[in-house]
């Protein structure tokens, strides 16, 4: 397009940002939210898996109420957190040939941002499991919750401040996983 002509968000040359269409924003939100969850996901499954392992340990018989319920909850959390971040499988599978890659992204993106809480849930809980039974500590809560809050700001603050500070310079983006 010449500096001149009128592209979907008008003058091309008063716009910043890609000039694509929403088939190819959507196909490029889908790759962006694909590599997102492959580190989530990874993540996840690795974590779950030691936490499936982890009642065949001579120790677990050692553990007390609270432990076994923390443990309990712990490989619960792991398993939604799990299900929420392979889930976009399914929705592909179920979406494709059908030209609703719109609908599929923004309805992937949300259950990756839910798999992401279940995920920073879960080891929390598991950090919290972990250090009640190699330190018997009482200050083993104050430690996990301290990593929550780091996680808190790393994941959620942080990234907020950001959009906050920029907000209103440049593109503005669309919704989840833009």
């Amino acid at each position: 397009m010449s500096s001149g002509t009128t592209g979907p968000g008008g003058p091309s040359g008063a716009r910043s940002g890609r000039q694509e269409s929403p088939e190819e924003r959507a196909d490029r939100r889908w790759v962006d939210l694909l590599q997102e969850i492959r580190v989530a996901q990874t993540g996840s499954q690795v974590l779950f898996g030691f936490l499936l392992s982890v009642v065949f340990m001579p120790r677990f018989a050692q553990l007390g109420d609270f432990d076994r319920n923390l443990y309990v909850v712990t490989v619960v959390l792991g398993a939604l957190a799990t299900g929420s971040l392979a889930a976009p499988v399914s929705y592909h599978r179920l979406f494709a040939g059908r030209r609703l890659k719109p609908q599929l992204v923004d309805a992937t993106a949300r259950l990756v941002g839910v798999g992401m809480v279940l995920l920073a849930l879960t080891i929390g809980s598991a950090l919290l499991l972990l250090l009640r039974v190699a330190t018997g500590s009482a200050e083993a809560a104050w430690i996990a919750g301290a990593v929550m809050a780091w996680f808190a700001v790393c994941w959620l603050l942080v990234p907020l401040f950001h959009l906050r500070r920029h907000n209103g310079r440049g593109r503005q983006g669309h919704g989840p996983a833009d």
